[in-house]
């Protein structure tokens, strides 16, 4: 019987309204923006993957789904080589850039991630196999995520506030999180720091201890501290927060501070790729490493991420921007087929209100997501909502993530606060 092949790919970029949630480069638009990449075969299968969609990214996206047609779908090295090929040739190659906090040299993991998910899709619904066994089979039937907390204002400038109200001080953020608590069933909390000074970070994580004694709890200031502030708050925080994930920019301060304290620290910022693996083993920098497919060149180089953490004796989690269902359902089937997670999973996902897949399949209960036990991710494109979105995309006029150029916009002295204290 012949193989099928790829038949069309289809890019579509999308926008969905986001909160005005703080962070140390500004905050967050009254949008934000992703791209859902379809996969056709010319045998009728369909294949998703969800990434990011600044006009940079969609562009070499595009130029990949040009010429995809033809290529067998499980041919994923062929298509990592494609991927190369097409940049190099087309778009200039060169690294690539998010939201003002990620930065890789080279861009082809980020292009090549959402074409190998639409394709393990498509492989699973082939197989009649979830994604996960994919993978090397699923470990645990639920995934565990961590309650994202944020400083955040009662509501973007010029329109009504939303549901989640205001967060700017400890006893607005313990609101923020009973909330999540109480709704999702969180087991555990993370707060979104580098935006107000340290010790009123450190008070509002206290603030949490003090409110849900039993639930484990992390900061995350996006490299906001220098390595001495990093150490004090760290001696401040020693057994209250389960890891400090970038107090202080860099593999070289991350290792700094990591010498000074038993503190466990974690990263989505100085390793997010694999070459940044050695030097940060070498130094000692990280104890905790978050995966995050999108950056890292797909699901299964993501399992390869997790085999070398195993080795190494690292702990693992998993990172999260700003995201849809596809993305969810990709992250639940890697975390379903990783042994050592050792920590919740980051989601973002009960920030956002609008979506592109059908109802029914992903919900949190107790703070986990059920892995989709269906052919593929398990989860369906509602057309609907992707054409809504897409026509949100075309109207709302955002077409890149700029924290600070919206910051500067309501508030035009603000600095960005990378190594402020």
């Amino acid at each position: 019987m012949s193989r099928s092949r790829i038949s069309q790919v289809v890019v579509t970029p999308v926008a969905f309204g986001d909160p005005p949630l703080l962070n140390v480069v500004g905050v967050h638009q009254p949008y934000a923006l992703r791209a859902i990449v379809e996969v056709h075969t010319d045998s009728g299968l369909l294949g998703l993957g969800e990434t990011y969609a600044d006009e940079a990214h969609l562009a070499r996206l595009s130029a990949v789904a040009e010429v995809l047609p033809g290529h067998d779908p499980y041919d994923l090295h062929g298509l990592r080589r494609l991927v190369t090929d097409v940049l190099g040739r087309e778009t200039g190659g060169g690294g690539a850039s998010f939201g003002g906090m990620l930065d890789v040299d080279s861009a082809v993991d980020t292009v090549y991630s959402p074409f190998e998910v639409a394709c393990l899709d498509l492989q699973g619904h082939e197989a009649g196999v979830p994604v996960s066994d994919l993978l090397g089979g699923a470990v645990r039937d639920r995934v565990p995520f961590s309650g994202y907390l944020f400083h955040k204002w009662a509501g973007h400038p010029g329109l009504p506030d939303d549901a989640w109200g205001e967060a700017l001080t400890p006893d607005q953020l313990v609101t923020q999180a009973r909330r999540m608590v109480d709704g999702w069933g969180f087991g555990s909390l993370k707060l979104k720091g580098g935006v107000f000074h340290p010790d009123r970070e450190c008070e509002a994580i206290e603030a949490l201890r003090d409110t849900f004694p039993d639930l484990p709890l992390r900061l995350d200031p996006n490299g906001a501290w220098t390595p001495s502030t990093s150490l004090r708050a760290a001696d401040r925080l020693a057994g209250v927060v389960e890891y400090l994930e970038d107090p202080t920019p860099g593999i070289r301060g991350m290792a700094e501070v990591a010498a000074g304290t038993d503190v466990p620290l974690a990263t989505n910022m100085c390793v997010i790729a694999m070459e940044h693996l050695p030097p940060a083993i070498a130094q000692g920098a990280v104890q905790v490493v978050l995966s995050d497919h999108h950056l890292w060149g797909g699901l299964k180089k993501s399992a390869l991420l997790g085999g070398i953490t195993d080795v190494w004796g690292l702990g693992l989690s998993m990172h999260s921007n700003s995201h849809l269902g596809v993305s969810l359902a990709a992250m639940v089937h890697l975390a379903a087929a990783t042994p050592n997670l050792t920590y919740a999973c980051d989601t973002h996902y009960p920030w956002k209100t609008e979506d592109v897949i059908t109802d029914g399949v992903l919900s949190f209960e107790g703070g986990s997501v059920a892995v989709p036990t269906t052919p593929g991710l398990g989860v369906t494109l509602d057309r609907d909502r992707l054409g809504e979105l897409h026509e949100q995309y075309l109207s709302c006029g955002v077409r890149r993530r700029e924290d600070t150029v919206y910051m500067r916009s309501i508030h035009p002295d603000f600095e960005v606060n990378t190594s402020r204290w």
